[in-house]
Formats: structure tokens, sequence, C-alpha cells
């Protein structure tokens, strides 16, 4: 999506080709980020140091800032593509801060330009990994969020003992997504292919491919779970505090 004649990439386009083809997964998208913003804001306040693990594009800091403009931001991943979005939407922008670290690396918080965050939020990413390195994971969350402040990780949570109840959200929610391709929606594939063919993106994307392969190979495990292993972590409440039939924002507070 660069911009004719000009040289220039259009980087909000690409932030709204972004946003398009993950609400063909989760039409209930901005929900979750409404939520999630209500709940910085009545916990730690107007003017939050907020983490954004996993940022992607800077989907979470792009609301949080345009929701509460005192905020600030660190947004970390690893994705070369998905940062090159961030870092050329955000330039400039003296409230962000993007860094390039490896969540499954022990270290990573070592590169964070803070030792503590009022809040620490993630969507749609943590799903990536597996349980064992989750729960460490989680465990290097708690250090970070100060004591009152909040972690909150919207995903893919599912219960698996109600397995007649999924196949029939998953059955009707996969009908949908068919309606939608069929409009001209754009897959996950699909979006990538375009970035691998864009001048500026190709060869960060090509990068990313190395780094991630194809598909997330993680666990979902359920929201009672996450919970369980937030407070087995130092957080002293855990719960959900929104859900559709198959995703859940679970806040931990610390």
């Amino acid at each position: 999506m660069t911009a004719t004649g000009t040289g220039t990439t259009d980087w909000a386009a690409w932030q709204e080709s972004w946003d398009r083809q993950q609400e063909w997964y989760m039409p209930d998208r901005e929900d979750r980020f409404r939520v999630m913003l209500d709940m910085v804001e009545a916990v730690v306040g107007p003017r939050p140091r907020v983490l954004d693990l996993a940022c992607g594009t800077g989907t979470i800091t792009a609301r949080l800032l345009t929701r509460l403009p005192g905020a600030t931001s660190t947004g970390v991943d690893l994705d070369p593509a998905l940062l090159t979005i961030a870092q050329g939407t955000f330039a400039g922008d003296d409230r962000v801060t993007l860094v390039t670290a490896d969540l499954k690396d022990p270290d990573w918080p070592s590169r964070l330009p803070y030792d503590t965050y009022d809040a620490v939020l993630t969507a749609t990413a943590l799903h990536w990994l597996h349980s064992e390195p989750l729960a460490a994971l989680y465990g290097r969350i708690a250090e970070l969020v100060r004591d009152g402040g909040v972690f909150m990780n919207a995903d893919h949570m599912i219960d698996d003992t109600t397995p007649r109840i999924n196949a029939a959200e998953r059955a009707l929610r996969h009908a949908r997504m068919e309606q939608a391709k069929e409009g001209g929606a754009l897959d996950w594939a699909e979006w990538w292919q375009l970035a691998a063919e864009d001048p500026v993106l190709a060869a960060p994307t090509a990068r990313r491919f190395e780094i991630y392969g194809e598909h997330a190979d993680g666990d979902t495990p359920s929201a009672e779970w996450h919970a369980r292993t937030l407070r087995a972590a130092g957080f002293g409440e855990a719960r959900p505090v929104w859900c559709s039939p198959s995703d859940t924002l679970l806040l931990a507070l610390k």
C-alpha cells in the first residue's frame, strides 16, 4: 500500500487492512478493546504507563492513545513486518516506544525502558505459546506490573468441558466467515501475500516467516486456567471481564 507517485507508504491504510483481516476472524474485536480500555481507566486512571505486549501493528496502542491521550505506551514484539507498520504509524510520537524482543527469552524485560508498568495489555497473541512457557511469561509479567496495576489478556480461551457448545459456535462462526469471504474479506494468508508483494514490507515479511512459520502451534487453555496461573504468579485477583462464545478478556489485578 505504497502511495502512487510519492514513494511513501500509507501506514494508515496498512493498519486499516490489518484491522479488517483480523475482524474477519473476530467480528466483536472492537468490543474487547473498548472494555479493556474501560478497565485500564477504571483501575489505574487516565494517564497510564502501558506495556503493549506482542503489540503487532500497535492496535492496542492506537486505541489507547485515542481514548487516553495522556497515556504512554511501550510496544514489544518480535515480528519484523508488523513492527515496521507500527514504526511507520507512530513515527514522531514521543508517547510510543517500540522494542524488538522475543517473549520466550527470559531476559526480554531488560530491553524495556521502564522497570514497572501501570498496565500490561495483550490481545490475540499469547495462543502462540504452549502452556508451560506461557506460565513462565505470566511470572515475568507479574514482576513488571506495579502493585495496584493490571494485566489483561484477550484471546482464545477454550473450555473443553463444553464440546457441543464449542462445536455449534465454531460451525456458525465459520459459516459467517465464508459469507464474508465471498464479499471480498481477506484472510490471514491473503493479507500476508499482499505484505510479501509490497516493496517496503517484502523483506521484513520474509524474515517474519523465517521466525514464526505459517501458523500458531500453541495452546488455548480455559479462562479458569489463565486466572489460576496468574494468581499463582503473584496477582491478587483474576477473572474475565468480557467474553464472547469463543474468546475471553481476562483481567488480573496485582
